[in-house]
């Protein structure tokens, strides 16, 4: 069995703590093929939560977000533990620095998880 080569962790944040509702934590993996939030991965509950791969390295607001050609990787499936989320052919993870979790529903940044890549040797 082929092991995953890991392309990069991050951890997801409390973007805004004088928001006390959007909140997030908790481990995510990024793999060739694959973002994986991990077990300890959980956000405050809320509507139409989506998985954005997100150009910026740096995101703290919203407007990041929706000024940004960010990459839908699917809608939320829990508020806890791990899930995965398949990465379209075609995209370059490098150029993306930051996995978020986003209210569609209300256009708000619910939890950023800035991205550390790993040096990969190719050959």
């Amino acid at each position: 069995m082929e092991t995953k080569q890991i392309i990069a962790t991050g951890a997801f944040i409390h973007a805004n703590p004088s928001d006390p509702i959007h909140y997030g934590s908790g481990a995510v993996t990024v793999y060739d093929d694959t973002v994986r939030l991990e077990q300890d991965f959980e956000v405050g509950p809320g509507p139409k939560y989506h998985v954005y791969l997100v150009p910026s390295g740096d995101v703290t607001s919203s407007s990041v977000v929706q000024n940004s050609m960010f990459v839908d990787l699917g809608r939320l499936r829990a508020f806890k533990g791990s899930q995965n989320f398949a990465v379209p052919g075609g995209v370059d993870l490098h150029d993306y620095g930051t996995v978020v979790i986003w209210c569609e529903q209300f256009d708000v940044l619910i939890s950023p998880a800035k991205l550390d890549f790993r040096e990969t040797s190719s050959g």
